[in-house]
Parts: structure tokens; C-alpha cells; sequence
């Protein structure tokens, strides 16, 4: 499949997917865009995005990029009553791409009706956010059928130039990506209550995570939240109900196939805190809305502790 001569089809501009398309666009691909609020696609359209309004006006891509919210989302979105297989065209396209989040058995019932309807389905979830997009530093992790990956690699590597491991058949990326996030909130977890130790102990914040991130145990992900840690900026990457949805589904994953996860299973129940201590706030449903770093004002008020921002010009790892 040669560069830059595919149509490529994509659906989904939240925080993710309007910075991944962008760079496919920048990048020479033809890319055709929906999205259920037709305004968040819009400013794409000065780069040569093409806005289209329904969703089967992408059945005859050559390529269709997906990236929402919920297996829920995806299903309606391919087979809801307007979807892009179902909209009444009569026609799919050649290689279906899903960069979500999902559950494997969500995941693996899409696959069967696609192969059905004639299409190939890769699995391609992604490790990062918007801002590890913009730095180029976005990996990703991808199953299916080898032939239709190796056909759609070049376009993954365009928005996840740190690389894309093909782990092989079926649902095993959703399993990665599972495992990965599940990580994701074990260590955002365990960073928070050693820095608050650290802090209430009369450690400033900013220089116990500057040690922490110049030490083997530092990593981009540590390094790219310490801002928010040090300086309570919530600004959204990744909002704790979606973190709640993944760890949940690593413990089913774990449940399934009887591989405890205990440290997973009280982080999980930590993160649930969360959602009780927001009833606290003036408005709970917009402060959930907030980042999952914001774990942190939970966790200090568990431990007694009233935080403030440190006002720190603390370096995220991801700057260019």
C-alpha cells in the first residue's frame, strides 16, 4: 500500500484523535473525517481534511481509522443504524483500524462481523496523550491479520512514530493495551502517596520528583506528570472513570484466566475513593471530568494533608 495514495476514512476528535489525524494529514494522506460534533472536526479542514457528515460516506475508504470512548461507541459507530458498514451504501472498507480501548470480547465480536461484512479489523491501540502525540513520542500496539497490518503500518507509524509492536492474531493488542493501562494506574497510584510521603515529611514536591525522574526509576511517565503533581494543574490527559474502566477490565482479565492482581484490585479500589471524595466538590460531575492526577487531593486528604500548588517550572520530558 504506498505512501500517501489511500483514502483513509477516520472517526473519533477527542483529545487523541484530532492530534493523530492531524499528523496523517500533515504527513500527505488523504484523511476524510466524522465526528458526532461536526465542530471539533472543523479546524482540520484548513489542513485538507475532508469533513463528511455521515458515517457511511467513509464505507468506501480504503482505510478507516477509529479512536472513542466505549466497545459501545465503536459497535454503534460501525453497525449503529447510520454506521459505516450499515449506513446502506453496500460497501466497507479494505482494512478497519481501531486505536480504542476496548474489552477483548468486545473487540473480538466487532472482528467477526466485519470479516463477515468483508473487512479486515487490526487492532492498534496507543500508549500516550495529547501532548506525547505533539512530541512525537506516541507508540502503539497492534493485532490481526499480519497482511492487512504490514498494509496499514506505514499510516500507524505516521502518528506513533515510537513505534508499533505487531503482537500477532485476534484481540492480543487489546490484552497490551489492557495490561498497559492497568500499569498506568498502579504507578500514578504508588507516585502519589510516596510524594505526599515525601511532602509531609517537609520535602517540597517538585525536588523529590526531580530525583525521582533523574533516577533509574524515573520514566516518561513519571517525568510528564510531575507538573500536574507538583502544581495541581488538572488539566485532562485521561479521566478516572476511563481509568476505572480499564483496571476493571484487566480484573476480569485476571479473573478469567486465575492470575491474581492483587496490587491492581486496591488500586482499583483507591481510584474509587476518588469518585466519593468528589462528592465534597461544588460541582462533582465537572471535577471527575478533571484528570486522574487529581487522585492526589484524594489521597492528601486521606492523609491529612491540604495541598497547594508548589508554582514550579517543572520540566515534562516532552519538550521539543
Amino acid at each position: 500500500m504506498a505512501q500517501n495514495t489511500q483514502r483513509i476514512g477516520w472517526v473519533g476528535m477527542g483529545r487523541m484523535g484530532f492530534p493523530m489525524a492531524e499528523r496523517l494529514l500533515k504527513d500527505g494522506y488523504d484523511v476524510s473525517i466524522w465526528n458526532r460534533t461536526r465542530s471539533k472536526a472543523e479546524p482540520l479542514a484548513v489542513q485538507g481534511g475532508k469533513i463528511v457528515d455521515r458515517l457511511a460516506d467513509l464505507a468506501d475508504m480504503d482505510v478507516l481509522f477509529s479512536i472513542v470512548s466505549t466497545g459501545k461507541d465503536l459497535e454503534e459507530v460501525y453497525f449503529g443504524k447510520n454506521g459505516v458498514v450499515s449506513g446502506g451504501s453496500g460497501k466497507v472498507p479494505g482494512v478497519v483500524v481501531d486505536c480504542s480501548t476496548i474489552a477483548v470480547d468486545e473487540s473480538a465480536a466487532i472482528r467477526k462481523r466485519l470479516r463477515a461484512a468483508g473487512a479486515d479489523f487490526i487492532a492498534a491501540p496507543v500508549s500516550g496523550n495529547a501532548k506525547v502525540i505533539k512530541a512525537g513520542k506516541l507508540s502503539a500496539v497492534a493485532s490481526g491479520p499480519e497482511a492487512a497490518f504490514r498494509k496499514v503500518e506505514p499510516m500507524i507509524l505516521v502518528f506513533a512514530p515510537n513505534g508499533v509492536s505487531y503482537v500477532g492474531e485476534g484481540e492480543l493488542a487489546r490484552v497490551c493495551k489492557i495490561a498497559h493501562n492497568v500499569m498506568l494506574g498502579v504507578v500514578i497510584e504508588n507516585l502519589i502517596e510516596i510524594t505526599l510521603l515525601a511532602n509531609k515529611m517537609g520535602v517540597p514536591r517538585h525536588a523529590f520528583l526531580s530525583f525521582m525522574n533523574n533516577s533509574v526509576m524515573g520514566s516518561t511517565f513519571t517525568r510528564y506528570k510531575s507538573p500536574a503533581l507538583v502544581n495541581l494543574d488538572w488539566t485532562t490527559t485521561f479521566t478516572p472513570e476511563l481509568l476505572r474502566k480499564d483496571l476493571d477490565l484487566g480484573l476480569e482479565l485476571g479473573r478469567e484466566h486465575d492470575v491474581p492482581m492483587p496490587v491492581t484490585a486496591a488500586t482499583r479500589e483507591v481510584l474509587q475513593s476518588h469518585f466519593g471524595a468528589a462528592m465534597l466538590k461544588k460541582n462533582p460531575d465537572e471535577y471527575l471530568q478533571k484528570d486522574f492526577a487529581a487522585l492526589a487531593e484524594t489521597m492528601a486528604l486521606a492523609a491529612g494533608m491540604t495541598l497547594e500548588s508548589e508554582k514550579k517550572n517543572v520540566p515534562t520530558g516532552l519538550e521539543s
